[in-house]
């Protein structure tokens, strides 16, 4: 028997619909269409409701950075708010280790946010009377941790996020960036499993921003935490992302790896997503590389398959005949002509 590790979040069918009388809209659209979203979601807007989320379907991984993107009003807030359930979605289902979590009680829900959901969104939300210690330490407090062992967590956590002496500060005396920073401490505080951010560095300054996204790979590194994040940023999802969910209009239009997107959107809406992207410091040698090293030339430059198309090409410059690709742990697994490197960047025309 294999032995397949189920996935951290499983979303099944997912809607949210909002209007009155949303529940039974929902089921009497999908019994009108036969099941064939689409319709139904024409036949719920024609009635006065918005059908905010789509039938999203998904996983995520144990570990996973999963990136959620859209442009404003396309639904990735709503979904995002679905899954952490601070929203009840109106059909489907959503397991969270396996636990359906749109089926839990109340009480099991806090408990939920209290020992296995982080939680980080745009604002803040810190208590201003606070310490930075003790804004942090506060999840650890209403679980009924002792304030020194709550403490010590804490101060292990500020020092992860880059914030060791600043413990005694309060939040008004705290940039921006260091405030998120604080926010973020406080939702790892209680070793979440799975972390959701929706937009938590878009207020940012980009000098800050960039810092920032780079500290939180860095982090995500150290933790391996699931993480699903929300952004509006292209360049932002690209960076940060193992995976990446474009949203349009409720519906999710395509899933896939940064290279997916970069590469082969499926549509004109993900294709103006990425059009100004640099294809050659996102899309990866495994992305173009063929199988088997038949033909191979004389020249080993050292490519490996998880290697930018910039980096490829800067080494094979002024090389014609194939070279061997090899995986990170050194083992030879195909090749790549260099001219298809540069091929894979050539802008489409109009």
């Amino acid at each position: 028997m294999t032995d397949v590790t189920p996935p951290a979040i499983a979303c099944q069918n997912l809607w949210q619909v909002f209007g009155n009388g949303a529940d039974k809209a929902l089921t009497d659209a999908l019994a009108r269409s036969g099941g064939d979203a689409d319709a139904a979601a024409k036949d719920l807007r024609e009635k006065g409701f918005i059908p905010a989320v789509q039938n999203a379907n998904f996983e995520v991984k144990e570990g996973e950075l999963f990136v959620i993107m859209g442009l404003s009003g396309s639904g990735k807030s709503t979904l995002i708010r679905c899954i952490s359930q601070l929203l009840d979605g109106t059909g489907g289902g959503i397991d969270i280790h396996g636990e359906n979590i749109m089926e839990a009680s109340k009480q099991r829900l806090i408990e939920l946010r209290r020992k296995k959901l982080g939680m980080v969104f745009q604002h803040f939300g810190l208590f201003p009377h606070m310490t930075v210690l003790d804004n942090v330490a506060y999840p650890l407090r209403v679980q009924g941790v002792s304030r020194k062992v709550r403490l010590k967590k804490a101060t292990e956590v500020i020092e992860l996020v880059g914030l060791k002496g600043r413990e005694k500060h309060y939040p008004r005396e705290l940039s921006g960036g260091q405030r998120q920073r604080v926010g973020i401490a406080r939702s790892l505080v209680a070793d979440c499993q799975v972390w959701f951010l929706d937009e938590p560095f878009s207020a940012l300054d980009p000098l800050i921003r960039r810092q920032l996204q780079d500290e939180f790979l860095q982090i995500q590194e150290k933790l391996k935490t699931t993480i699903v994040f929300i952004t509006h940023d292209i360049n932002e999802a690209l960076k940060l992302a193992d995976r990446i969910a474009i949203m349009r209009d409720g519906k999710i239009v395509q899933i896939g790896t940064p290279t997916d997107i970069v590469l082969n959107p499926v549509d004109d809406y993900v294709r103006e997503f990425s059009k100004d992207v640099a294809k050659g410091q996102h899309a990866h040698v495994s992305s173009v590389m063929q199988a088997g090293t038949e033909g191979v030339g004389p020249d080993d430059p050292g490519l490996r398959t998880d290697m930018t198309l910039d980096a490829a090409l800067a080494r094979c410059m002024e090389l014609y005949e194939p070279v061997p690709v090899h995986d990170r742990a050194g083992k030879l697994v195909g090749m790549v002509n260099p001219a298809d490197l540069a091929a894979a960047l050539q802008v489409e025309e109009a």
